[in-house]
């Protein structure tokens, strides 16, 4: 059995009541809850501002004019997996129908093994390991984030080719830092670099990340790959500039970065920082459009980014499948819906046209960005310059290379 604390059984208890109280006297709601990290390092990155893109996507998507009652709940998960796993039953056993986000990997490799168990969907849009559609894949669930193949093979395959030869690893020591860790070393061995050392430690108690640097700068390595996210990849950034890493021409490239990295390093740090992104809301004419809705309803007026498009994506073409299969049935079983989301071509907003595989695995190009110079930028939020895009059909591992159980059965 697992033991929650006090205040994560209190903070489940609320999250359930506050959402589901409404949610009993209209049975036919159709109830999505938004599970991620609401307090803790994760939380620019995805958090509250992923309620804010899902419940856009609602209105987007006409669910009332359609006569479709959605309800948008939320928990924070801590980044524990047993608060995330004992609100995920919780809400599942009073009635969830889809967990939406879930941004720390090992908490959605166990929900989507407790939503298949349920019958439920996981719509992914926040996990970045490459095992949900691999050795965790399963059928009752479905992965937007641009994973930790796609990263790799983006922002490390493009420095490789670019002749670095040398990379050291900084990594935090949970699922999904050991993924991105191990796709950097498949991509770099392939353009026949060599990973000359790693240093990991554990998440999330780590703060001081020098004696990793200075360990990896006499190594000189020309890239340090940061296998990490948020908080400790902002702050990895500002000390390996304090160590003057770019004087002894070492690159320190985000293998998971985004745009609100940025903005909290500010351009005269994150200049030159390379990272990939599923969606830039400066993009075309569609990402921005997107961005000029959520205008003024982003928590702390953030520009939204990848993970937050990709809930805003994942929740808009759940609705789709809704809509065509019908509620009763989508409501009734998790796999019918997912397979709908599997049959239905995507279109949105954020991703324009793409496509869901077998092993639930969401297509679409990746675009590798570098961080502009505060001379090149022209306003608010305008960080990012387009280096290079890989295509949909060459952005993700090949359905073949995965693994996936399931698809074998």
């Amino acid at each position: 059995m697992i033991q929650l604390s006090r205040r994560a059984a209190l903070g489940a208890a609320i999250a359930t009541a506050s959402g589901l109280g409404a949610a009993r006297a209209q049975g036919q709601a159709l109830r999505i809850g938004v599970l991620s990290d609401m307090s803790g390092p994760y939380r620019d990155i995805s958090g509250p501002n992923c309620v804010v893109t899902a419940r856009q996507a609602v209105q987007d998507f006409g669910a009332a004019t359609r006569g479709l009652t959605v309800e948008i709940i939320q928990a924070d998960h801590q980044n524990k997996p047993d608060v995330g796993v004992n609100i995920a039953r919780q809400w599942f056993d009073q009635g969830v129908d889809a967990i939406l986000e879930v941004n720390n990997s090992a908490i959605a490799l166990a929900i989507s093994n407790l939503a298949r168990e349920k019958n439920k969907v996981h719509l992914n849009s926040g996990g970045a390991s490459a095992d949900l559609t691999g050795s965790g894949c399963s059928p009752n669930m479905v992965h937007w984030t641009t994973d930790t193949w796609a990263n790799a093979q983006s922002t490390g395959g493009a420095l490789a080719r670019a002749g670095a030869r040398r990379w050291y690893c900084i990594t935090a020591d949970y699922a999904f830092g050991h993924s991105v860790q191990r796709e950097v070393t498949r991509v770099v061995q392939a353009n026949g670099g060599q990973v000359v050392g790693s240093s990991v430690y554990p998440f999330p108690q780590t703060t001081d990340f020098s004696s990793f640097l200075v360990t990896a700068s006499s190594l000189r390595p020309d890239v340090i790959a940061l296998c990490n996210a948020g908080v400790d990849m902002i702050n990895c950034v500002k000390q390996g500039q304090e160590f003057g890493l770019a004087g002894r021409n070492i690159r320190v490239a985000a293998m998971i970065g985004f745009i609100v990295d940025v903005h909290t390093l500010g351009l005269q740090s994150a200049q030159g920082l390379t990272l990939t992104e599923s969606f830039y809301w400066d993009l075309n004419d569609r990402s921005r459009g997107l961005a000029q809705r959520l205008r003024g309803k982003m928590v702390n007026n953030h520009q939204v980014n990848s993970v937050q498009a990709q809930a805003y994506s994942c929740a808009f073409h759940y609705l789709r499948a809704v809509e065509a299969i019908g509620l009763a049935r989508a409501k009734a079983s998790g796999l019918e819906a997912v397979e709908a989301m599997k049959r239905l071509p995507t279109d949105d907003d954020a991703h324009g046209p793409g496509s869901v595989r077998a092993d639930g695995r969401k297509i679409h190009p990746t675009y590798l960005f570098q961080a502009k110079t505060p001379a090149e930028s022209k306003g608010a939020w305008d960080y990012l310059k387009l280096v290079a895009t890989t295509p949909a059909d060459q952005a993700f591992r090949p359905i073949a290379e995965g693994g996936c159980p399931f698809l074998k059965a």
